[in-house]
């Protein structure tokens, strides 16, 4: 079984691309550059799915792409495809867990906390309104323009934006090329800054070492979800055998709630059964 999409049809909203684009630090500081319309110099290279563990639950967290400038803000971009229904309070908790890392345990120098950015390009638009960027910061409710300066800031950009107010139109034409990474789009941008990130994607998908390092992934993935489902389907077989064992549902019951594995699932009560 071959990946949906072949490395070279990718674009800048796939996972894989994005992680391997952005591990360049010129990558990433043109990317910044655009977003935020000015120069920006990083003072060590981005991490690549970054990962956090929640100090409480334990949860392992992948923080997509991570990166410090020279004067140490940090900023965590994440390409989103599909509307989770969930982003606004999961950028929360990412900002949190970023936040928890930022000063040693016992320290009280909370002024030390390290500006953050939180960066979601969606391919959708998270609040129906239209626009390219949405920006958040928190702000007093009772005094209109008083900011409260904690130095954290979410923002979600829109690829399908519509109302091109407030943003450059270099930024329009990035969140248009991350849905189009082609060189086509690249220059019918007019940004030589997209260009040059075209330049760079161009050598990732020519590349013979990461179409292998793709089909790999794909191929991991792959066995993670099969895997899982799996497990999800001994499950389902066990919950519906002790209904069996307690006289809930009859055997014939059971096996017509697995629809079409129906038979599979009598072969395993069986077996289950015959067992000592």
């Amino acid at each position: 079984m071959k990946p949906k999409k072949e490395l070279k049809d990718l674009n800048l909203m796939d996972r894989f691309l994005f992680a391997e684009a952005a591990d360049d630090t010129e990558f990433m500081e043109i990317l910044l550059g655009i977003i935020f319309d000015t120069e920006i110099h990083l003072l060590h290279p981005p991490q690549t799915e970054k990962e956090e563990r929640d100090t409480f639950s334990q949860k392992q967290i992948r923080l997509d792409v991570w990166a410090m400038d020279e004067e140490q803000v940090i900023y965590d971009t994440e390409p989103q495809r599909q509307d989770t229904h969930n982003l606004p309070k999961r950028s929360r908790y990412y900002q949190g867990l970023v936040d928890s890392r930022l000063l040693r345990p016992g320290e009280t120098q909370y002024n030390q906390l390290n500006d953050v950015y939180m960066l979601v390009i969606a391919s959708f638009d998270l609040f129906g309104k239209g626009l390219y960027q949405y920006t958040f910061r928190m702000t007093c409710e009772q005094v209109p323009g008083l900011v409260l300066e904690d130095g954290a800031t979410r923002i979600f950009f829109n690829t399908k934006g519509t109302e091109p107010q407030g943003v450059s139109p270099e930024l329009v034409e990035l969140l248009h090329y991350f849905e189009h990474t082609t060189a086509e789009t690249a220059e019918r941008s007019g940004s030589l800054r997209i260009q040059k990130l075209q330049e760079k994607v161009e050598a990732i998908k020519s590349s013979e070492e990461m179409g292998v390092k793709y089909m790999r992934a794909w191929e991991e993935k792959a066995f993670e979800r099969q895997e899982g489902f799996e497990e999800g389907l001994e499950c389902a077989f066990e919950a519906l055998g002790s209904l069996v064992r307690d006289g809930v549902l009859s055997l014939e019951q059971a096996a017509e709630r697995m629809n079409g594995r129906k038979e599979e699932f009598l072969n395993w009560y069986h077996e289950k059964q015959a067992k000592p």
